[in-house]
């Protein structure tokens, strides 16, 4: 019998992630901000690429994603094949690509100084992140239905702090703009459509719920459900649905 491969992060996306290909499929406002932010790198490269969202197309792309799963997911997407390998250890020469990115996967890494650090080494020009502030996520109306998601987040991304202290150099902040149709969906995307929250096909493709406790879930969202059905949700948060875009702990870490 065939081992199961050992999961390179905190998720073990070879029997978790359903549906990431279809879910988490790039949004063309995040995807401008992301690509503007690599400047005029004409070669890019994606650690912990998945199936591959955010990738540019007008650009040389390399990317590494240590699960076989998601390498497979990126022959369904059209995305280019995945170097099997981590963000700790690239196999990458020096000053080798014009940019490097990272989207939604630093706080997955098991050593975030060595996977920053090996993101500058192999990058002649910008790093590019795309991550959540943990200390800008409170706030948001989910938090009154799972509050063990909001928990069990803060601890796992990484904070500013860390990234700057790791990327080193001149690190800028910049906030992303999350619209209200967005087609990413990771949980805040869905700010202004609590109903789709309430799809376990959509919760599946986000790798939050897998360290909240199930019954916690369960009860959460037959909760928001009661609330959505008798109008309860709408009376309370009904101001989300008319948010044109939210800014909020969504943000690009910039490293000239």
């Amino acid at each position: 019998m065939t081992a199961r491969p050992v999961p390179a992060g905190d998720t073990d996306y070879e029997s978790t992630g359903q549906g990431y290909e279809s879910w988490r499929r790039a949004d063309p406002s995040i995807a401008a901000q992301i690509h503007a932010a690599l400047g005029s790198a004409q070669s890019v490269l994606n650690v912990g690429a998945g199936a591959g969202s955010y990738e540019p197309a007008d650009r040389y792309v390399l990317a590494v994603e240590p699960s076989a799963a998601m390498r497979a997911r990126r022959r369904v997407s059209g995305a280019v094949p995945a170097i099997d390998a981590s963000a700790e250890a690239l196999p990458l020469d020096d000053d080798s690509v014009d940019a490097a990115m990272a989207v939604f996967t630093v706080h997955q890494w098991g050593d975030l100084p060595r996977g920053l650090g090996e993101l500058r080494r192999v990058a002649r020009g910008p790093v590019v992140i795309m991550t959540l502030d943990p200390d800008a996520m409170g706030g948001f109306w989910l938090d009154d239905y799972v509050p063990e998601r909001l928990t069990t987040d803060r601890r796992r991304m990484p904070t500013l702090g860390a990234l700057r202290a790791g990327l080193g150099g001149r690190v800028e902040v910049r906030p992303v703009r999350i619209p209200r149709e967005c087609t990413d969906g990771f949980v805040e995307a869905f700010y202004a459509r609590p109903e789709a929250l309430l799809d376990p096909a959509v919760r599946a493709a986000q790798s939050a719920w897998t360290f909240v406790d199930a019954d916690a879930v369960t009860q959460g969202f037959a909760r928001l459900a009661d609330d959505l059905a008798d109008g309860t949700w709408d009376a309370r948060h009904g101001h989300w649905r008319a948010l044109p875009e939210f800014v909020g702990p969504l943000v690009l870490v910039v490293a000239q």
